[in-house]
């Protein structure tokens, strides 16, 4: 008996999409814990970002290392 089966989409989960001045912390790395403020997205590599830290250094760190901080 041949049987018909819906295909169900997978969907992956999405990016969480950052804007400027939103409140970061990293969730991964070396540096993990640390907290800032969200900057800009690298133009030359839109997986990484600029973060302005809490000791007012602006760093790079990849995008999926971020995660939105409560303000």
């Amino acid at each position: 008996m041949l049987r018909f089966h819906t295909l169900q989409l997978t969907r992956l989960p999405r990016p969480p999409i950052f804007h400027k001045g939103d409140a970061v912390s990293l969730a991964k790395g070396t540096y993990q814990g640390t907290r800032g403020v969200f900057l800009r997205l690298k133009i030359d590599d839109l997986s990484w970002a600029d973060v302005l830290e809490g000791n007012e250094a602006i760093r790079s760190h990849p995008v999926e290392w971020l995660e939105h901080t409560p303000s």
